[in-house]
């Protein structure tokens, strides 16, 4: 039983690199699926322009 990975053998080393990669693996595997389950073909907005807007750094109100 080792407590540090400084003392741990090789064998260990490499059962903790499988398990990560198993790991990456799996979050990518889920990662990719859910976004390919989405349904992407109407995500455009368009968003039209308003009337002209003055901002000024003064809290002044502004007479016309």
């Amino acid at each position: 039983m080792n407590h540090s990975i400084h003392s741990a053998d090789r064998a260990t080393h490499l059962k903790i690199i499988m398990v990560a990669l198993v790991a990456g693996a799996a979050v990518a595997a889920f990662g990719i699926s859910a976004r390919s389950n989405a349904d992407y073909s109407q995500t455009a907005h368009v968003i039209k322009a308003g009337k002209p807007v003055v901002i000024t750094s003064s809290d002044s109100s502004m007479i016309r």
